[in-house]
């Protein structure tokens, strides 16, 4: 989709960009893909291919699950976060009705020091369904980024370059 591939554009710019960065990625599971990015490399499909090959990214369903992912993100790579961490989530904050775990957010949010969350949606659109967004926008700060000038924007704004 469109957005998997701005994704992951987005995500080998800011590899090549900055030394410390790690990369997740999720469905319902998450894993770290940090390893199969590869410098200065823009292959979209590429990368996606390989995220879909070799990470664990569903369990028993292969719909989105924000609240488990997120969960296992606290709990299995909490130490990931600290007090210079700035964390990006990119993604539309459905849940598919499921829990959207607002208490592993905060967790993430108390550790770090500054997390953003790039939602490829309308904010029209945000708090429609099984939208969490609202939800999560009161724990951090929520941007729509649907497009290359937008997420000029922001980067402009956010990002110490």
């Amino acid at each position: 989709s469109g957005f998997s591939d701005f994704t992951m554009l987005l995500v080998q710019a800011l590899h090549d960009q900055f030394s410390k960065v790690r990369v997740f990625a999720f469905v319902n599971r998450i894993d770290e893909v940090t390893g199969l990015l590869e410098h200065g490399a823009a292959d979209a499909a590429g990368l996606g291919a390989r995220i879909q090959a070799e990470a664990t990214l569903t369990g028993w369903h292969g719909s989105s699950d924000y609240g488990v992912a997120l969960g296992e993100f606290a709990e299995r790579h909490g130490e990931a976060v600290g007090p210079r961490t700035t964390v990006f989530v990119l993604g539309d904050a459905r849940t598919n009705m499921s829990d959207p775990n607002l208490a592993a957010v905060r967790q993430i949010t108390e550790r770090a020091r500054r997390v953003y969350w790039l939602n490829p949606e309308q904010r029209t659109q945000w708090g429609t369904g099984d939208s969490a967004a609202p939800e999560y926008a009161e724990l951090v700060e929520m941007h729509e980024c649907r497009n290359v000038r937008q997420l000029g924007g922001l980067v402009g704004r956010l990002l110490p370059i």
